[in-house]
């Protein structure tokens, strides 16, 4: 491990909210990060900001956990998220270690932000000012202007009470669910996303490109809470942005500096468990059979995964019959594919919807079944970096909602003729020509997500975001089966998405201590920045 001089800057509580760590008691300064998602490493920075000791462990090749990058030919592919917003929670990360995001990250606006292209071929591009996505919304119901700044208004009062006040709070104890459980009734929670758009709007087709973003966090918006219907607000208030280079060169400036603060990072190692002293976590183990001691050990691994397989000895709530119950998330198919030509009108991000809505998400989610259709979500990064390309080319990602392998589907038999069929489907509706064009391509299947990330049943998301499966419902940031574990990522609070998992690493300022050399000498680590 690198030395270095504790940091000054101790992460606060936010303004007016008391910190859970108080009274914490004293602790070393050694902290395990198991796996180098976006939740790892915003925990590990986060850490290493309040003066721990920090080894990040994961079994992927380079840092990003599902944000790998994958270069063939001159092509370059990001292979996770491709959409950032509330990117406020990634310039914090730079900004507790003194520096800025915007010296090391080349973060653009994109617009419009989502392009939708319905089954009949007509578009609706969303994005940019109010008064664009009202004269978009006329040209298929001007009833429903007043019908969008009524949502608006509703998700704005979601916004600020799910995501400014709760997002960054911990709920490992029922109480704080009890304490804000008239907030959360007062905001019909109980409703799901679909219900509350379709109580604005009256045109079906508004109503598909208005709720169909649980799907970015692994939910369906027939049973997702509508408190996610605050990733309407959020997009309004910052925007979507894309950076230059790809969701990779963001990666590489997080682990750059990660590597000033002297974080050590260990890639292809498996962490197979924690290691324990009766319900106190000491540290891991990993696959090699190598151990290394930590007083605190934070988990990014899927959390299903964690509790089935990396945690020792009964458990007292994530037992096996209880994680069998939950709801999972669907599973993605993701085609990755470089063309010889370029697609000018091709927006960056395109939302191709289907001819069924409520039917597919039906079959996809509870049937499980891999329907003859599908709703497709295109990747065009060249739009916004060219350099992403050989010139005179573009680089693509497809990705298709699927049913998870809870399904039984086998896709060493499926996975290239379903390639075949969304090809044949971009063909005719956006990129023509394009099977006479394709320079590279390659796919990501459910049992790829499970062989390499360890989801349980192969899911993108972790668990659904339903509402009972959300706040106390979700896996606590802080462990219940033993002490000094702490989860981060997709299926702990507040849930998947960047913002949701930066955001469960922002909850660890609450409930990790202190570490010990800084409440021993206080005026030692102010002095050290």
């Amino acid at each position: 491990m690198t030395s270095r001089t504790p940091h000054a800057v101790l992460a606060p509580a936010a303004p007016g909210r008391r910190s859970e760590v108080t009274t914490a008691t004293a602790l070393n300064s050694r902290a395990v990060v198991v796996g180098a998602g976006f939740g790892g490493i915003a925990a590990a920075i986060r850490l290493s900001a309040r003066g721990y000791r920090v080894t990040v462990v994961d079994r992927c090749p380079m840092l990003g956990g599902r944000a790998q990058v994958f270069e063939r030919d001159g092509f370059v592919f990001d292979g996770g998220p491709t959409v950032i917003t509330a990117p406020f929670l990634l310039e914090e990360l730079f900004a507790l270690c003194g520096e800025r995001m915007a010296d090391h990250v080349d973060l653009r606006p994109v617009e419009p932000w989502y392009r939708f292209r319905f089954d009949d071929g007509r578009t609706f591009d969303y994005g940019g000012g109010v008064d664009q996505t009202l004269a978009e919304i006329a040209r298929f119901e001007p009833r429903d202007q007043a019908g969008y700044l009524a949502l608006l208004a509703e998700s704005k009062r979601i916004f600020e009470v799910g995501f400014t006040r709760l997002a960054d709070r911990s709920f490992h104890k029922f109480s704080t669910m009890l304490r804000l459980l008239p907030q959360l009734l007062r905001l019909r929670s109980d409703r799901s996303v679909h219900d509350l758009v379709a109580r604005h709007l009256k045109n079906p087709q508004l109503r598909q490109a208005f709720s169909i973003q649980p799907l970015l966090v692994g939910g369906n918006p027939f049973d997702t809470t509508s408190i996610y219907s605050l990733i309407h607000f959020l997009e309004r208030q910052w925007g979507v942005h894309f950076p230059m280079g790809g969701t990779g060169a963001l990666v590489k400036a997080l682990g750059g500096l990660m590597a000033r603060q002297g974080i050590e990072v260990r890639l292809g190692e498996t962490v197979e468990r924690i290691a324990t002293s009766g319900r106190r976590a000491t540290g891991v183990v990993l696959a090699s059979g190598e151990s290394l001691p930590a007083d605190v050990v934070v988990s990014n691994a899927d959390a299903p995964h964690l509790y089935r397989d990396m945690v020792p000895g009964p458990k007292r709530r994530w037992t096996p019959r209880r994680l069998d119950r939950l709801r999972y998330s669907m599973g993605l198919f993701v085609l990755h594919f470089g063309t010889t030509r370029t697609y000018p009108d091709v927006a960056h991000h395109t939302i191709s919807m289907g001819p069924r809505y409520r039917e597919l998400l039906r079959d996809i989610f509870d049937r499980k079944v891999l329907a003859d259709d599908f709703s497709l979500y295109l990747h065009r990064p060249t739009a916004t970096d060219p350099g992403m390309a050989p010139p005179g080319c573009d680089t693509f990602y497809v990705l298709s909602p699927v049913p998870n392998l809870q399904s039984g589907i086998d896709w060493t038999q499926r996975a290239e003729s379903y390639g075949d069929r969304i090809l044949e489907a971009l063909e005719r509706t956006l990129l023509p020509g394009l099977r006479d064009n394709i320079a590279v391509r390659f796919h990501m299947t459910p049992q790829d997500f499970g062989n390499r990330y360890l989801s349980a049943h192969g899911s993108g998301f972790s668990i659904q975001p339903i509402l009972t499966q959300s706040a106390w419902f979700r896996f606590h940031n802080r462990s219940e089966e033993l002490d000094n574990l702490f989860l981060v990522g997709a299926g702990t609070h507040p849930g998947a998405g960047v913002p949701g998992v930066l955001s469960s690493a922002k909850v660890l300022d609450r409930i990790v201590p202190v570490p010990a050399m800084q409440r021993a000498a206080p005026h030692e680590a102010k002095g050290s920045r």
